[in-house]
């Protein structure tokens, strides 16, 4: 017998799309000046974070879109744009709540991504890869449309790590015998907990120029060497 194809839960799914749909709006909504956007432009960010993570998860696993197999993806996608737009001012009055959003759609992506890879067979490290891949998806694809630098390459507050941290715990948690649901349940709060704090804290991972001045430091003795 073939073994069960696994299949995310279409509400819990939506959700997901619904959440970044809304990030993506308020991003996109938020510009001022010369790169501000008109109704269309900010619906398709909403719809490209909202959509994008899905997209990028299935392709990187050889499997038929489920964003596209049902008419409700497209049609939460841009609803929750439009709400986006539409309370894009109270949302940016309460930045808690931005932040919250963001670190809740980076975590249930993650989450997505690594489990249906799991569940489809694949080892835990490229498991954890296709789950990062699908939280950063849409900010990425955000980034490029928008012809801004892409925010993971740059100095921020782990985005990328936070996830990938959330992604490994859910892996290794489901290699010792959690089941994938509880598993993905921790990925997800793991994945949340870390960017939140480093939002809050302002954590972020050192520039290479740091890197390059310490070097630097050291060669010419600046900095001594203590010899065992």
């Amino acid at each position: 017998m073939n073994e069960p194809v696994f299949v995310i839960p279409l509400w819990a799914d939506l959700i997901a799309v619904g959440l970044g749909g809304i990030q993506g709006a308020l991003f996109a909504s938020g510009f001022r000046g010369q790169r501000r956007l008109d109704l269309l432009g900010v619906a398709i960010i909403g719809i490209v974070m909202g959509m994008g993570g899905g997209l990028i998860r299935d392709l990187l696993l050889n499997v038929t879109p489920v964003t596209l197999q049902s008419n409700w993806y497209l049609l939460t996608a841009t609803g929750a744009a439009l709400i986006g737009m539409l309370l894009a001012g109270l949302f940016h009055r309460l930045n808690a709540v931005i932040v919250g959003l963001d670190a809740l759609v980076i975590g249930l992506f993650g989450a997505f991504g690594t489990s249906k890879a799991l569940a489809l067979g694949l080892p835990l490290v490229p498991a954890v890869f296709v789950g990062v891949c699908a939280a950063v998806g849409g900010g990425i694809l955000r980034d490029m449309i928008m012809g801004l630098p892409v925010a993971i390459m740059h100095v921020g507050s782990l985005y990328a790590v936070a996830a990938g941290a959330g992604c490994l715990v859910l892996a290794g948690a489901n290699a010792l015998g959690v089941d994938l649901v509880a598993a993905a349940i921790i990925g997800v709060v793991v994945t949340a907990v870390i960017r939140l704090l480093a939002v809050i804290f302002d954590i972020s991972l050192p520039e290479q120029r740091a890197l390059y001045r310490r070097k630097v430091a050291v060669e010419t003795s600046t900095i001594p060497i203590v010899k065992s």
